[in-house]
């Protein structure tokens, strides 16, 4: 279905606002200032800002070239292309590549003029500070990411409570018709929320902590953790009661997976399950032994998926522009 984004209409409003302000000053060139505004709109507000910056400077500088080369070796063809050998890689060296485009418009203006002017500099300054400062108000409008994030941490975490239910059922039964589709769809919305968290981040320009990324992260590393606990359960093909009380503890903690931090809670109750395995009696076959050894294995992994949340302390600070 058709459908115009938000970014699509910040650009189009931004554009003609430009070129009708530009207008009004009776600028030369008026309709560069709407160029120029289309070309500024970024997806978040501290990009905005940064390239922003950088345009600016390199319209300054590309005007400086322009009138140095045009005014010494004439306003030629062969002019225009000494000015970009010069300029573009100018830009590059200051990094303010990004204002190689809107610089070459404005270059242009003052090759067709063929006579440089004060008037016609106080023109061009006045062009690109309304096309900049226009994308810069209209990218102080951001929607906000956090519901879409809220939404992505509860999907990994039905995923994380699915995939614990599933290792109990295993550590009960044996092997099941679980298909594993929880893990990729774990790592798939992990890439996702971590790239959204960071494209939030973005859209605050102070801002020092970010809980959603530092989240995404915590629950990779956990995910690396469930991943390394596969091939221990698939090893276990003696069953033991030791395992109906480890999978009584996953089905627990399946249910207990959410965003606050009550990883403290099951760390004591893995260790009082810990011990009640070192209290009983000691294995009489070696399928006993290889079993109980896999889930002591098991039991040591889980720690370290509980201390990684335990560990994790949600820092959210907005300070300005949230």
């Amino acid at each position: 279905m058709f459908r115009i984004g938000y970014r699509t209409v910040k650009t189009a409003v931004g554009a003609s606002i430009a070129i009708m302000i530009a207008q009004a000053f009776q600028l030369d060139f008026f309709a560069s200032a709407g160029i120029i505004t289309v070309l500024c709109i970024e997806k978040t507000r501290r990009k905005s800002i940064s390239i922003s910056w950088a345009r600016f400077l390199a319209a300054l500088i590309g005007i400086a070239f322009a009138v140095l080369i045009f005014e010494t070796i004439g306003y030629t063809p062969l002019s225009v292309g000494i000015v970009l050998l010069v300029f573009i890689p100018t830009t590059l060296l200051l990094k303010v590549k990004e204002g190689i485009v809107t610089s070459f418009v404005l270059m242009m203006h003052i090759y067709t003029v063929s006579d440089f002017s004060f008037e016609l500099f106080l023109n061009e300054l006045a062009l690109i500070s309304i096309g900049i400062g226009i994308a810069l108000i209209a990218n102080l409008y951001m929607p906000s990411k956090e519901k879409g994030l809220e939404k992505l941490q509860s999907e990994i975490e039905d995923c994380y409570g699915k995939i614990f239910h599933e290792f109990a059922a295993y550590i009960r039964v044996g092997d099941n018709i679980w298909d594993g589709k929880e893990i990729t769809e774990a790592t798939t919305i992990l890439q996702k929320g971590k790239n959204h968290a960071l494209q939030n981040l973005e859209n605050h320009v102070l801002r020092y902590e970010d809980v959603y990324y530092h989240y995404f992260k915590m629950r990779e590393k956990q995910l690396d953790i469930i991943e390394r606990m596969m091939p221990l359960l698939t090893s276990m093909d003696y069953q033991v009661i030791q395992g109906d009380m480890l999978a009584d503890f996953m089905d627990d903690l399946a249910d207990g997976v959410h965003p606050k931090n009550t990883a403290h809670i099951y760390i004591e109750k893995i260790e009082e399950l810990r011990e009640s395995f070192k209290n009983m009696p000691l294995p009489t076959t070696r399928d006993e032994f290889e079993a109980r050894s896999a889930l002591a294995h098991l039991v040591r992994e889980l720690e370290q998926y509980l201390i990684i949340k335990e560990q994790f302390k949600p820092i959210k600070e907005y300070k300005v522009f949230r």
